[in-house]
């Protein structure tokens, strides 16, 4: 039998302020790809990035575009309902924020390379202080980080990540994963050997789900344990 453990209200309340984040986040994307399309159809092109087509569009000034009067009202619409989403986006990142300086254990998690707040208080929601887990794999299996295997006549072959579990929280941690894998890598540690000896004879995308598997694991024995530092990366 397989057992749920019930979450506690404070797990309740930061699972539903993640959700509301995270539509917030794919409301932004979806406007930011609307308000390049309009300008691409009319030959403007902008570089990529959320922050740097906004600034450009300050720069610049709505009147400098070569776009109709109508166009250039609706580009000017669509600009201040994406300011507004970042401005909402903020105000629950400063929530997150605050709640990392003040609860222990999600001050602890935020703490490792690669987690940071919006990772320590997601993985606070999901697994609260981890005891559903037997140990670090577990965790790593949980949110679909681990290999599938196929065994037949006697043979086993290692497939690729089964994807099962908490969609949202394993693309948090390897978004994190990702950032963090250059610091990580550079450093003379038992980490950034491993993330070396990887890089060599592995594909980055490999590696960074790997070093996000490993992060759920320190993250797991972070939160069962306690530690003063986290012994696999160093510090």
């Amino acid at each position: 039998m397989r057992f749920v453990s019930l979450k506690s209200e404070a797990q309740l309340d930061l699972q539903v302020l993640h959700r509301a984040r995270e539509r917030l986040v794919l409301a932004r994307t979806a406007l930011i790809n609307q308000l390049r399309a309009v300008l691409l159809e009319r030959g403007i092109i902008f570089p990529k990035g959320r922050i740097v087509l906004m600034r450009r569009l300050d720069e610049l000034g709505f009147d400098s575009l070569t776009v109709s009067a109508r166009t250039r009202e609706l580009v000017k619409d669509l600009r201040d309902e994406c300011a507004a989403l970042d401005r909402r986006i903020k105000a629950y990142d400063e929530e997150f924020a605050t709640l990392a300086r003040t609860d222990a254990q999600a001050r602890r998690l935020s703490s490792i390379p690669g987690i940071g707040v919006i990772n320590a208080t997601a993985l606070l929601a999901a697994v609260g202080d981890g005891s559903a887990f037997a140990k670090g794999r577990d965790l790593a299996s949980w949110l679909g980080l681990t290999p599938r295997q196929h065994s037949t006549g006697g043979k086993t072959k290692m497939l690729g990540i089964s994807k099962r579990g908490n969609r949202y929280l394993r693309k948090q941690l390897v978004h994190g994963a990702r950032a963090a894998m250059p610091h990580i890598a550079a450093k003379p540690t038992r980490m950034g050997a491993w993330l070396r000896e990887m890089l060599a004879r592995s594909h980055p995308n490999v590696v960074v789900v790997a070093l996000a598997a490993k992060l759920a694991r320190i993250a797991w024995a972070v939160l069962r344990h306690e530690p003063a530092t986290h012994p696999r990366i160093g510090r």
